[in-house]
């Protein structure tokens, strides 16, 4: 009797063991996450202190490949600014199983490391929005971003003419040193300002594009020119340019006196360029440049070739011609605000609209 019980318990644990197998399997199958088979997505953004990556390239990325495939798995960091975490961060995605790298790079020159440990491993590395420099990178997708700067120095050079200020002189604020596109940003203002003949009389390059380092060097260009010693403001993005907005207000500068470019459109420089502190800002549609890097990237992590109809570039990055996904940028004044950043939806009236701002936008006719 004892014997037959002890069978008969034996029995019933290997069918509760093999129910739950078959449970956990089951969940297996239904995780979105890296339990259903799908591909892994590493997708890797260099900072957290533009408004643009957590708010707009983020979400549009995961949405899209959630759109392509459902059961891919996505790996996401933020290195904050710091190279070598982002060196760190890529080593965990690839111990993670990566097969795919979607990077944007903290550093542009020293990413090249990175890359080359996803050779090492046969992970192919799309560079995201900056371009990685000196590596064997697969594909880019960014935007004209000699073009931004064209776009910056056109919209500010007629400013000056228009306020009969034709050659400045001016205070150039580009970005950061260690990003490719800055210097990118810096070629094409700089070719139009030789053009026109606009004067630069003092010129900074901004470490991490944090507006209080912007601030810093817009009040030393104050202290060495004079309140009255410049007439405009080159300033390579929106939070540079709050910056130095900043630091003018502060030395009892009107802004509305002193034209300063921007970029990114955030909805601080947008707000800014409705009340006339801010002249324009340079508008980049984020949701198309996330959408085409998860297309490329879902079809390289599932072994296939992406489609080459919006390849169009090759660009050097001085180790070879990387094909390219080049966008289009546009410069956004207080004149085009609506047709640009609201008709796109990028920015809602909603959160543009608020106190101060309100009449600005009714004038704008955006509400």
């Amino acid at each position: 009797m004892s014997s037959f019980v002890g069978l008969r318990r034996i029995g019933v644990a290997l069918v509760t063991l093999l129910a739950t197998a078959l449970v956990l399997a089951g969940c297996g199958d239904d995780d979105g996450g890296g339990g259903g088979g799908g591909a892994t997505i590493a997708f890797l953004l260099p900072e957290n202190q533009t408004p643009r990556y957590e708010a707009s390239d983020r979400p549009r990325f995961e949405e899209k490949v959630e759109d392509l495939c459902s059961d891919c798995e996505i790996l996401y960091s933020n290195a904050t600014e710091d190279a070598s975490k982002q060196q760190s961060q890529v080593e965990a995605a690839l111990t993670q199983g990566a097969d795919v790298l979607v990077l944007d790079p903290v550093d542009a020159a020293s990413a090249a490391a990175s890359v080359e440990k996803a050779r090492q491993q046969d992970v192919p590395v799309v560079s995201y929005d900056r371009l990685i420099l000196g590596a064997d990178v697969d594909y880019y997708v960014s935007f004209d971003n000699e073009k931004v700067g064209e776009l910056q120095g056109q919209s500010l050079s007629r400013k000056l003419k228009e306020d009969g200020n034709p050659s400045g002189p001016i205070v150039m604020i580009s970005g950061d040193p260690a990003d490719s596109n800055a210097a990118l940003f810096k070629k094409g203002a700089q070719s139009v300002f030789e053009s026109e003949g606009v004067e630069v009389a003092k010129e900074y390059d901004t470490p991490g594009w944090l507006a209080s380092n912007a601030q810093n060097e817009m009040q030393q260009a104050i202290t060495a020119l004079g309140k009255d010693g410049f007439k405009g403001v080159y300033a390579a993005n929106d939070d540079t340019a709050g910056g130095a907005i900043a630091a003018m207000k502060s030395a009892g500068i009107d802004p509305a006196e002193r034209p300063t470019t921007g970029q990114d459109a955030t909805v601080a420089g947008v707000q800014r360029v409705l009340v006339g502190q801010q002249y324009m800002t340079v508008y980049k549609a984020y949701k198309p440049e996330a959408a085409i890097s998860a297309e490329i990237a879902v079809d390289l992590a599932e072994g296939k070739e992406p489609s080459q109809d919006q390849i169009t570039d090759q660009l050097d990055n001085e180790k070879e011609k990387v094909p390219s996904v080049l966008l289009t940028p546009v410069a956004v004044t207080k004149d085009n605000v609506k047709s640009t950043v609201i008709a796109d939806e990028e920015i809602s009236p909603e959160e543009l609209c608020t106190g101060p701002y309100e009449q600005a936008c009714k004038e704008a006719g955006i509400s």
